[in-house]
């Protein structure tokens, strides 16, 4: 009888461990916002550009994952996220410190960090990666010269294998589109066990100009989407159109009209129902005086949504539309 109670008593004892052990486990959780992710850092060797480039099923994952500063570097902090790591990352490489020691000095004091995932990659191309043991499986990461990739919750083992063959594969694609790549990849492999909701693309110069609004070259974000890595890359190639137009916008003020209709004519290529650069191109061409062919542009705009014919009424005033009166005429009719 009293051998009984003694193993009901040791039973009881085990069972009260497990519970404390549990409740521990529990109280160490950080309260953060959860990123389970794959991301990508990384740099161009031959433009400096530096991005980041990421992929969850959670909402606006780029406004907690990505963080770079142009001249500095980029950081991606997921899992169990702690934001503070990014613009505490970039302030560490500004004061000099390499991504490694960065990267040392942010989980030194950080009670979570066995659940985060974090990369550092800087203008030399220099990175540094942490992947924490209480990561949720699959769970892990991948680094060399210049890229850094990283995942966690993923579907199987083959994600970070994946990201690593497409961004070497993918050379010779500018780095924007390089990285796109690399998620379609992990996805492709098999993602994030939950699905898909939100990715996000973040390129920054490799060197500062002084003017940090025009330092950040790319920033794109799909905050919730069905399909959001093809989302971003239609994103990214609505950029390159506009690119096109803006080149275009400066060869017209410099009267460089041939030059300024060739760019046009690549943005309107790539987006041949788009309204806007469709529009402007027309004006460009009245305001280089072929009013005849402007005027078959604009009526077929016109004819799709009748408020372009208003706004062409509009622009003589403040000289964006420099034709006669007789010829604005025609341009409206």
């Amino acid at each position: 009888m009293q051998e009984k109670k003694t193993i009901n008593n040791m039973r009881y004892f085990i069972l009260l461990l497990v519970q404390l052990s549990a409740l521990t486990t529990l109280a160490q959780k950080p309260a953060d916002p959860l990123a389970h992710t794959f991301s990508i850092v990384a740099r161009d060797v031959s433009t400096g550009e530096m991005a980041v480039a990421v992929q969850s099923h959670w909402f606006s994952v780029g406004s907690v994952v990505s963080w770079g500063e142009a001249g500095v570097g980029v950081v991606a902090t997921q899992s169990f996220v702690n934001k503070s790591f990014g613009p505490r990352g970039i302030d560490l490489l500004k004061s000099g410190k390499s991504p490694q020691e960065a990267v040392d000095l942010l989980l030194r004091d950080d009670e979570g960090k066995e659940f985060r995932q974090l990369a550092i990659l800087d203008k030399q191309g220099r990175v540094a990666t942490h992947t924490g043991k209480n990561c949720i499986d699959m769970a892990g990461h991948s680094n060399g010269e210049n890229f850094s990739v990283q995942a966690n919750m993923m579907l199987n083992d083959k994600v970070v294998p994946a990201m690593e063959k497409a961004w070497k594969e993918n050379i010779k694609l500018p780095l924007a589109e390089r990285m796109v790549e690399v998620l379609k990849a992990a996805q492709k492999a098999g993602g994030d066990i939950r699905g898909k909701q939100s990715a996000a693309l973040l390129v920054v110069a490799g060197e500062t100009s002084g003017e940090s609004w025009n330092d950040r070259l790319i920033d794109l974000r799909v905050d919730d989407a069905r399909e959001p890595i093809e989302e971003l890359s239609r994103l990214l190639k609505v950029f390159r159109a506009y690119e096109h137009m803006n080149s275009g916008d400066l060869y017209v003020e410099k009267n460089e009209m041939q030059k300024a209709m060739d760019e046009y004519g690549k943005a309107m290529k790539m987006f041949p129902d788009n309204l806007e650069m469709q529009y402007w191109t027309a004006i460009t061409l009245a305001n280089n005086k072929d009013i005849k062919q402007a005027s078959a542009m604009l009526q077929r705009i016109y004819k799709a949504d009748a408020n372009w014919r208003e706004l062409t009424r509009r622009l003589p005033k403040v000289g964006l539309l420099t034709v006669s009166e007789k010829e604005l005429s025609e341009l409206l009719h």
